[in-house]
């Protein structure tokens, strides 16, 4: 633990957010940077808590009291050790994590929790700039080769943990950067693509090789990759965007979330836009969908000079706070706002939107939309949700972003040349993260389907282990034990 009393005489504080005024108009980072004071005094208000709840409520199982207490007693070198034995990219989770750990927090039973996404962020930024985080070359090598499909959150996680275990590890990447969503499909504004290419560079320097614009499947024979390599990791991802096919779906002004954040990511990077630009510049821009992507698209609007941004949702409104619904230390769906929002942004619940209007041109120019509502939750029972008279308007809007979530991987190419099984998803069947193929295995979104980043580095490290228990019949690599509560 960090001070005994720390929870009783210091508040929770995170460092100051840039101005509104000034971050709209750039694409910097938007959290304010690491404040070493100001993260041990949060650090010192970890308590003695008995049963460290945040330890199951944590995907990735931190060690998160021992690294609190070391950032407390200003010992760096110790909290990067203790945070990196269970965590290869505390600079992402420390960023763009929703930090479930914080829910399951025994302080937030009755006062705010500790700020332990910051203290990650904090732990981790200080090692890089004192020295500690160097290349970690593998003493010996297996022979064994592997390679990994997809260089998202859960294929990197994959590849630095087969390498630590002495294999030699290739990861494939069919866009032309690695990354994958921390690439092309969270904005700059949230996590900014030199710390992506920070750690990249250690990765490379560790003995892992990239290869980009390498679509397996397509330009990359799935039957080469089965000769050359002992062992395949699929990390593709959940990459078939769920549509809303109803009336004037084909109008021009219509994309989905992903096209226009990746984008936008592109421009950032000062790279070529290979489609038609999709711009908010001047316009009503009109989000379906409530979740973080949704929210990366009104940050992204505003930053394009939209005329205006309205968000909208088919689900009630959450609380603002935990019901007995959602008791702790339960992940408690609630009412979130983030940074984009509060750049400004309508927000609406219970709302369906019945069509697309457009103009003589083909150009969308309007949303029917209709209220709803929902009907009681009865266990065992799907909720359904009627209309409610008299609600029906038109919301103007020139550009519509689809944010609905993802459906599952795609199958055409790299999986169907396999032969995998899927399950009643559409979501790659793994028995121990082994898909039904011999030697292939899966992990991350293309297994358990749209995730958070933080499961997909779990998943990584979990398929890592697998991996490596084929090849050479044990692993030294650590095993997690699965928490007692489960994250979507």
């Amino acid at each position: 633990m960090g001070k005994p009393t720390g929870f009783l005489e210091v508040p929770r504080e995170l460092p100051q957010k840039r101005a509104v005024i000034e971050r709209l108009c750039d694409y910097k980072e938007v959290e304010g940077g690491v404040e070493e004071g100001l993260t041990k005094k949060q650090a010192g208000r970890c308590m003695d808590c008995g049963i460290p709840f945040c330890h199951s409520g944590c995907p990735l199982g931190n060690n998160i009291p021992e690294f609190n207490d070391a950032a407390y007693q200003g010992n760096w070198k110790l909290a990067y050790e203790i945070l990196t034995s269970t965590n290869n990219f505390p600079e992402f989770t420390g960023r763009i994590c929703p930090a479930p750990c914080e829910a399951a927090c025994v302080l937030s039973i009755n006062k705010p929790a500790v700020t332990i996404e910051y203290i990650e962020k904090s732990i981790i930024e200080k090692a890089f700039e004192l020295g500690h985080v160097v290349p970690v070359i593998p003493p010996t090598r297996t022979g064994k080769k592997v390679a990994v499909i997809g260089s998202g959150p859960a294929g990197l996680a994959a590849a630095a943990q087969l390498n630590n275990a002495g294999h030699v590890v290739t990861v494939f990447e069919r866009a032309d950067e690695i990354g994958g969503l921390l690439r092309y499909g969270i904005p700059d504004f949230k996590l900014e693509k030199n710390v992506v290419e920070r750690r990249l560079a250690l990765m490379k320097a560790e003995g892992i090789t990239f290869k980009t614009s390498a679509h397996v499947g397509d330009n990359v024979p799935v039957a080469q990759l089965r000769e050359e390599f002992d062992a395949i990791v699929l990390c593709g991802g959940s990459t078939i965007p769920r549509d809303l096919p109803i009336p004037g779906r084909a109008l021009k002004g219509i994309h989905f979330a992903m096209d226009f954040l990746t984008q936008q990511n592109r421009r950032v990077s000062e790279k070529a836009v290979k489609q038609t630009d999709i711009l908010a510049t001047g316009k009503n821009v009109v989000v379906l969908g409530g979740g973080d992507t949704g929210s990366d698209c009104v940050g992204t609007s505003n930053r394009h000079g939209a005329r205006s941004v309205t968000q909208i949702e088919i689900l009630n409104r959450p609380p603002n706070d935990r019901t007995d619904a959602m008791p702790w230390p339960n992940w408690p769906m609630i009412l979130r706002t983030s940074t984009s929002h509060e750049e400004g942004c309508e927000r609406h619940w219970n709302i369906v939107t019945k069509e697309f209007i457009g103009d003589e041109n083909g150009n969308l120019k309007a949303l029917k939309v209709v209220g709803i509502e929902w009907s009681k939750p009865v266990p065992g029972s799907a909720q359904t949700f009627k209309e409610i008279p008299g609600t029906e308007r038109m919301i103007p809007c020139e550009l519509a972003l689809l944010a609905l979530g993802f459906l599952h991987p795609q199958k055409e190419g790299l999986l169907g040349q396999l032969g995998v099984e899927l399950d009643e998803r559409g979501n790659v069947k793994c028995q121990r993260y082994h898909t039904s193929v011999e030697g292939v295995f899966a992990a991350g979104d293309m297994r358990r389907g749209q995730s958070l980043v933080v499961w997909a580095i779990s998943e990584g490290r979990e398929a890592a282990r697998a991996v490596d228990e084929y090849l050479t019949g044990q692993s030294q690599l650590e095993a997690k034990e699965r928490g007692m509560m489960s994250v979507v």
